[in-house]
C-alpha cells in the first residue's frame, strides 16, 4: 500500500498502522530491567522526534497504559489490566499441561483442555494419543456446545454457557445430538450431580468424550479437561469407567490453579 493508494481509507488505514507501530516502539522500550524510563530516553531509544514521542507518551498517561512518576514513566495499570486475561490463560495452559500428558499416558487417550467462547469450545492444549486410531484434536480447534460432554460440563458449572445457547439454533450434528434446551438441562444437572459427563456420538457418530470441571482459586470454571477416544475403541461402559478418573484429573490441575484440594 502506498500514501496515493486509491482504495478508500488506504490512507487512513496508513496512518493508523504507523501510530500503533510508533506505540509499540514505545512500550517495548520498557524492560524489567529498566522499568521507569525519561522521556529523553524513551525518544533515543524509539528514534522518534521529541515532540512526536512525548505527545504519544501523554497520550497513554491519559488513557492509563503508562504512569508518570516524576521525570519518569513506567508501565500503567490499564495495560497490566488489558494483559492480564492473557497472561491467566498462559497459566492455565502451562499448570495443567503435565495433567493432560498424565492422564493421556494413564488412559491411552487423548487429553485435552477446552475454554468456553460464547456458545462454542476451544481446545488450548491436547496430549494426543499414541494409538494409530485416533480422532485427531487440535489447539484451536472450535466445537459447539451442545454436542459432546465437555460442553455438558461448560452447562453445568458455567452460569453464562447456557445464556450463550437460548438465542441461537442447535445443530445436530448426529441422530444423538441434543437440540433442545429441556435436553441440554437435564444433562448438564446430571453431570453437576456426579461431576462428570460421558458422551458417545453426538459430534460424530464413531466418537466419544468424558470430561470434567476444572476449577480456579476462586471456585470458578477455569476450564474442562475431556478425553476423546473412537467409539470402537472406548464403547459406553468404559467411557463411564473413565469418568471417576477423569474427575480425579481434573481435581489435580484444579489444585494446581489454586483449588482447594478435594477430601480424600
Amino acid at each position: 500500500m502506498t500514501d496515493d493508494d486509491p482504495r478508500p481509507g488506504a490512507g487512513e488505514a496508513r496512518s493508523t498502522t504507523l501510530v500503533l507501530g510508533k506505540i509499540a516502539r514505545l512500550l517495548a522500550s520498557f524492560s524489567v530491567e529498566d522499568p521507569e524510563p525519561t522521556l529523553a530516553q524513551l525518544a533515543r531509544r524509539t528514534g522518534l522526534p521529541s515532540s512526536t514521542c512525548q505527545r504519544l507518551v501523554q497520550d497513554l498517561v491519559r488513557e492509563g497504559f503508562l504512569d508518570r512518576v516524576g521525570d519518569r514513566y513506567r508501565i500503567g495499570i490499564g495495560l497490566v489490566r488489558w494483559a492480564t486475561p492473557g497472561t491467566l490463560g498462559l497459566d492455565v495452559v502451562r499448570l495443567v499441561t503435565p495433567v493432560l500428558a498424565e492422564l493421556r499416558d494413564a488412559t491411552g487417550e487423548t487429553a485435552c483442555l477446552y475454554v468456553r467462547d460464547g456458545a462454542f469450545r476451544t481446545v488450548v492444549a491436547v496430549a494426543e494419543t499414541r494409538h494409530v486410531v485416533m480422532r485427531p484434536f487440535r489447539v484451536g480447534q472450535v466445537m459447539p456446545l451442545n454436542a459432546g460432554a465437555p460442553g455438558k460440563v461448560f452447562l453445568a458449572f458455567d452460569p453464562g454457557a447456557r445464556e450463550a445457547l437460548v438465542d441461537g439454533r442447535l445443530e445436530a450434528f448426529t441422530p444423538r445430538t441434543p437440540v433442545d434446551l429441556a435436553h441440554l438441562d437435564a444433562q448438564a444437572a446430571a453431570t453437576r450431580a456426579q461431576g462428570w459427563c460421558a458422551a458417545l456420538g453426538e459430534r460424530h457418530l464413531d466418537v466419544g468424550s468424558v470430561a470434567a470441571p476444572v476449577l480456579d482459586h476462586v471456585g470458578a470454571l477455569a476450564g474442562v479437561l475431556g478425553l476423546g477416544f473412537p467409539v470402537q475403541r472406548v464403547d459406553e461402559d468404559a467411557a463411564r469407567a473413565l469418568g471417576p478418573r477423569v474427575a480425579a484429573a481434573a481435581a489435580r490441575a484444579s489444585v494446581l490453579l489454586g483449588a482447594p484440594s478435594p477430601p480424600a
